[in-house]
């Protein structure tokens, strides 16, 4: 079990990670295959081990928070994700699971509708009496981003509708870019200098997030309705009824739209659109199935990030064969060394494609790869593709070695590791490996770390090379250097004290992002949090490494200096007991105490926590009303956000959960409250607003 609470919570860390690049940044670093692998991987680990499932995992939330520059809107229904189908068989499955919610025998008929899943970036648009009062991204699916200024300039969206229309109407649909607007757009930015758009959905969402309308007006977006938020009445009792109402009401629909009365029928319109896609004008990725009725929808309702009645049948990755000239090793900050194939430049998936990922050095092995060999790329629709394998050839191989993995990081020469059960290979130079501290500052300073607003990765980077900074307690020093950073290219007064000024704001820091910020590997953001409210201040967490350390160095004193692999692992074991936090296992406890035990790396740590003010974690629980019980929240809440909701409940006493149960105690809610609001009146559980969630939890006298 330890072994697989590790590994939840490393893909934990990493699903979030890519749900931010995603969503929340149009940036996306791995493909959507490789996403739904680390998925498919978390959801299987829970379902073997079901005491480590968490309702607040990143598997079960939706799209990403919304960015800071727009204001934060609460959806007045949640704007849900959808579940994949990879197969033939997860399309019956989807189709048979339906049925049998609705009580239907498995021959009963059940029509469904089919629809291009168009790749771009998903929008709410709200109409009341006839006008448009504003446009929301999906953000986290319960609030979004209000981006109504610029969504006004996109010709496909009307401004006012024509009658008869419902009082209120929300339109839910796509924003995307044409191949040909993504060409063209690419050669303005060509000619400008500027690097072009990977892909229309990269440029679709960038154009929309502008900070000025008018460059928003210059991109040429598009727009499809496909689907309904709030109403104050019904537009169509089916699907397909409610697509040929928008477009009575002035709205694009996507023509390849249609209805399916059996399953065979959804699978035949998957055939026919996935032959159509090299020819359509704009980039899709699959088709999305629904149940047609919209009271059968209701009736089967939603899970948590996801409804019951819809589904996204992906396409296959694409694929094209070329040569793999070289294999680079990028290091990460951590030390990984990740094999990058570099390629003979080829088109595939939309976009030119010269480097694609090797994952790691067994994957090389297994699939056999040698520089110079013609290899299989595929790319599903992302920006980073993969090397799936050899291509069948009638050249002779045996003229390739095989390829060797080397044993020196290519970064600082130091000596490269392989832990027992790991399949990374790690840069044992630590600081003294450039590239790991570049990339150690790029995640110290991350929105999930320490989230100094302003200051991004290419930022880090020129202040390495300028030697302005090289560890992480030199990035609250930086205003002592005001002048140096004056003196740099493109750095006047504003933006140098913007930047120093984000910096002086996250000096004071909770305990559990000064943890995480340091990088620790296998320490994710969930061991960072548990290990903080477990120990409160930064001082008890440093006296219980050193405790450890001090056990561990012993025991392998008491050895004579070295272990055998089964004996430190129990060492670790044993270790990892008295933390007494449920998931923090013997591995998380090795790369913990292996990471202070570096000297280099514990100098480091100590030098940044005395640069900053780490807030312990207070718990006030004497006089609280709330000690003891389970509180649950929800909706879009106004004065904090759900994180400090939930900190604040701890404090006082409290435990707090994802869902609602029985067992929940009290539901507080905000806009935009949905399924657990229902769920907790049909429990009887205590409700409360936010308003009155704080007048119930302030200390007697106060108001």
């Amino acid at each position: 079990m330890a072994a697989a609470a590790a590994e939840i919570s490393t893909l934990r860390t990493e699903i979030a990670r890519h749900n931010g690049l995603y969503h929340g940044d149009d940036a996306p670093e791995i493909t959507d295959s490789e996403f739904d692998a680390l998925v498919r991987r978390h959801e299987a680990l829970e379902r073997s081990f079901p005491a480590l499932a968490r309702a607040d995992a990143p598997t079960t939330t939706v799209g990403a928070p919304p960015k800071a520059g727009f204001r934060k809107v609460a959806h007045a229904r949640p704007m849900l994700s959808l579940e994949n189908a990879f197969s033939e068989e997860e399309v019956r499955e989807f189709a048979a699971r339906c049925r049998s919610a609705l009580g239907l025998p498995p021959t009963a008929p059940l029509s469904f509708a089919a629809e291009p899943k168009i790749d771009g970036l998903s929008l709410d648009l709200r109409y009341e009496n006839g006008q448009l009062v504003h446009a929301l991204t999906r953000g986290d699916g319960a609030v979004g981003e209000d981006v109504t200024a610029n969504v006004r300039t996109i010709t496909d969206i009307p401004q006012n509708l024509p009658h008869p229309f419902p009082q209120i109407l929300e339109v839910r649909g796509e924003v995307y870019m044409t191949k040909d607007g993504l060409a063209s757009l690419n050669i303005d930015r060509a000619a400008q200098g500027r690097d072009p758009y990977p892909n229309c959905r990269n440029a679709a969402a960038g154009a929309v997030r502008q900070k000025d309308p008018a460059k928003t007006a210059a991109r040429p977006l598009r727009f499809y309705a496909y689907a309904t938020g709030e109403l104050s009445e019904p537009i169509g009792d089916t699907q397909m009824r409610q697509l040929a109402t928008f477009a009575r009401l002035g709205f694009v629909t996507n023509p390849h739209s249609t209805a399916c009365p059996q399953v065979d029928d959804l699978l035949a319109a998957y055939q026919r659109i996935h032959t159509l896609r090299p020819d359509l004008p704009y980039d899709i990725d699959g088709v999305v199935y629904k149940v047609d009725e919209v009271a059968l929808q209701a009736q089967l309702g939603n899970v948590s990030r996801t409804p019951r009645w819809a589904i996204a049948h992906k396409f296959p990755a694409e694929r094209v064969v070329t040569r793999l000239e070289a294999i680079d090793i990028q290091v990460g900050r951590t030390g990984a060394q990740t094999p990058v194939a570099r390629l003979t430049p080829v088109f595939v998936g939309g976009v030119t494609v010269s480097n694609a990922t090797l994952h790691n050095e067994d994957e090389i092995t297994r699939k056999d790869l040698r520089v110079g060999d013609l290899v299989i790329v595929e790319r599903a629709g992302d920006v980073i593709p993969a090397v799936i394998g050899v291509a069948d050839s009638d050249e002779d191989r045996s003229v390739r070695a095989p390829y060797s993995f080397p044993r020196q990081c290519p970064e600082c020469g130091s000596d490269t590791v392989r832990g027992e059960d790991e399949a990374v290979r790690r840069c044992i130079g630590g600081l003294s490996c450039s590239k790991q501290r570049v990339t150690r500052l790029i995640h110290m300073i991350s929105r999930p770390a320490l989230d100094i607003n302003g200051f991004g990765s290419e930022a880090i980077a020129e202040f390495v090379e300028a030697r302005l900074i090289s560890e992480p307690a030199d990035i609250f020093r930086l205003h002592t250097r005001r002048g140096d950073l004056l003196s740099r290219k493109g750095w006047g007064e504003a933006s140098v004290d913007k930047l120093l000024s984000s910096i002086e704001e996250k000096r004071r820091s909770p305990l559990n992002r000064a943890l995480y910020c340091l990088g620790i590997h296998q320490v994710g953001q969930t061991a960072s949090r548990d290990i903080a409210r477990q120990y409160t201040s930064h001082s008890a967490v440093r006296a219980l490494i050193d405790r450890l350390l001090g056990e561990r160095r012993a025991a392998l004193d008491a050895a004579g200096g070295t272990l055998d692999q089964k004996s430190l692992d129990r060492l670790h074991e044993t270790l990892a007991k008295q933390i007494g936090i449920a998931g923090i296992g013997p591995e998380i406890v090795r790369s913990l105490l292996n990471f202070f035990d570096d000297s280099d790396n514990a100098r480091m740590a100590d030098e940044l926590a005395a640069e900053m003010i780490i807030e312990d974690v207070v718990y006030v629980t004497a006089s609280s009303p709330i000690t003891g019980m389970t509180i649950v929240f929800t909706g879009s809440l106004e004065t904090m956000t759900r994180d400090e909701a939930e900190a604040e409940a701890q404090k006082l006493g409290a435990k707090t959960s994802g869902s609602v149960s029985a067992k929940t105690s009290i539901l507080v809610y905000g806009p935009g409250a949905g399924s657990k609001l229902a769920k907790a009146e049909s429990l009887r559980v205590r409700t409360m607003t936010e308003a009155e969630w704080r007048l119930f939890i302030a200390p007697p006298g106060v108001s």
